[in-house]
């Protein structure tokens, strides 16, 4: 909220407000879209109360349509709390008369809609595309990444066009590259102009294509609701079975393995836990062919920028890529119902979350060398300083494990009935992001201003030192909440 609102001051100080509305359009509608993409599967296909509801004599397009008003109205804080703050900002340069307030407000909340239907026709699409296949989970979940990559992509493209305009000021590249996607974009050029001009048929347009909508997308999805689930929650069955020798692990890699295994079943936590994982991968490869100073100067819009001043905050922009989300923060609260099951195991709680945070490990250490070697082989960067941000990494990698199940411990739910309230929405996932993510920025930022003033070496051990004690301190405090409490 306060970006948002910031964001609209430096527009109103350059005389650019009337950019406000269909920026906010745009920002919802992107927002809405991608997250409803990520989520969709959890809510509308394979969720627990599927037997219960479709045993009511409901309709299977009334079944999915109150799913889906379900995630909308979980959804609608977020999205309000953006269309609110702009509002504030455009109503304190703009001055607009009282009217356009309330009527801002509607369609704020209609805004949403048009993107998420779009959004869940794909994950419709999906899902009956790859309910067809035995690897069903894998298939939607590479279809649902190559679409959130996309839209990532299309950033780019669209930075690209305008810089074929000639525009240097990047105030006025967004300005104007807004003023292009919402002549494109329908829904927020309506939105823009019921703001700026009242126009009261552009209003109407997008309260009545919204409903449309709606009942067009709910009539397709209805009609084969019910083999698409049944499809999902089938289990394909080899025709053969040939007794092998059987192999003994250790506890904790058994653990992880399960953890493996959990995450391979579900679409939804796949794509939200492994989506930074991919990111990652991809931007170490794509390094190994583009030198860093051009990938700067695409992230900067070609400002004059010394790339080697961010060579101290490497390992913390790649850990933002794959330490936002950790499993250690939502297994705990995964094992819903069946918690009882693994509270009976013969093991200690100790080395039950020790096999949690080793599978978190498991994912993050490779990721985080890929992406590591990929961007200091581009940017020519010394082996001594290369293994240090190596090492950095690592120990990057573990604060995210023994910090995720920390909070993961500490704000366990098992009362659940759809697992996107634990992945995405749940207190253990929320208290992890918000604390991590400000963090991750605080450091970045303080690495490249001591970065200038202090040897690289001595400011990568001062880190090392800074999240291994970060790291031993979460793992205690895991420890402690683990604990088994002593009988009397």
């Amino acid at each position: 909220m306060a970006y948002c609102f910031f964001m609209c001051i430096g527009y109103g100080m350059y005389q650019m407000i009337d950019a406000v509305p269909g920026l906010c359009a745009l920002t919802i509608s992107l927002l809405s879209f991608v997250f409803t993409i990520i989520k969709v599967n959890g809510y509308l296909f394979q969720f627990k109360e599927y037997d219960m509801l479709m045993a009511l004599p409901l309709k299977e397009k009334t079944i999915a349509a109150c799913k889906f008003a379900y995630m909308y109205i979980k959804s609608l804080p977020w999205y309000a709390s953006i269309a609110l703050s702009m509002m504030v900002g455009y109503g304190y340069f703009a001055k607009p008369a009282f009217y356009i307030y309330p009527i801002w407000v509607m369609l704020a909340l209609v805004l949403p809609l048009i993107p998420m239907l779009v959004a869940t026709f794909f994950g419709f699409l999906f899902a009956k595309i790859s309910s067809g296949f035995r690897k069903r989970n894998l298939v939607q979940t590479i279809l649902i990444m190559l679409l959130v990559l996309f839209c990532f992509g299309l950033r780019f493209f669209i930075d690209n066009m305008i810089r074929n305009d000639a525009v240097e000021s990047t105030l006025q590249d967004t300005y104007y590259m807004t003023a292009k996607t919402v002549e494109l974009y329908l829904p927020a050029k309506w939105f823009e102009k019921a703001i700026l001009q009242t126009d009261l048929v552009s209003l109407t347009l997008l309260l009545v294509i919204s409903v449309c909508l709606f009942a067009i997308v709910f009539a397709i999805i209805g009609s084969s609701y019910r083999n698409i689930n049944s499809a999902l929650k089938s289990h394909a069955a080899a025709r053969k079975y040939r007794m092998t020798g059987q192999k003994s692990k250790k506890v904790v890699w058994t653990i992880a393995f399960k953890e493996l295994k959990r995450m391979t079943g579900s679409t939804t936590y796949l794509v939200n836990a492994g989506l930074g994982y991919v990111l990652i991968i991809l931007l170490g490869v794509i390094a190994l062919f583009v030198r860093f100073d051009e990938i700067i100067a695409l992230l900067t819009n070609g400002a004059p920028f010394d790339p080697k001043v961010v060579y101290p905050s490497i390992p913390f922009i790649i850990y933002f890529f794959i330490g936002m989300v950790s499993t250690t923060a939502c297994s705990p609260s995964l094992e819903g119902k069946n918690y009882w099951i693994v509270q009976s195991l013969p093991i200690e709680k100790k080395t039950l979350y020790q096999g949690k945070m080793l599978f978190q490990l498991c994912l993050s250490v490779p990721s985080m060398a890929i992406g590591t070697l990929g961007i200091c082989i581009s940017a020519r960067i010394g082996i001594v300083d290369t293994i240090c941000y190596l090492l950095i990494g690592c120990l990057l990698c573990l604060f995210s494990a023994t910090w995720g199940c920390v909070c993961g411990v500490k704000h366990m739910r098992l009362d659940w009935e759809n697992e996107v309230e634990v992945i995405k929405q749940g207190a253990a996932v929320s208290v992890y992001l918000l604390v991590n993510m400000f963090l991750t920025m605080a450091v970045a930022a303080l690495a490249i201003f001591i970065g200038m003033q202090m040897d690289h070496l001595l400011l990568n051990l001062i880190w090392m030192g800074v999240y291994a004690l970060l790291s031993g301190l979460c793992y205690l405090r895991v420890r402690v909440l683990t604990q088994r409490p002593k009988m009397a």
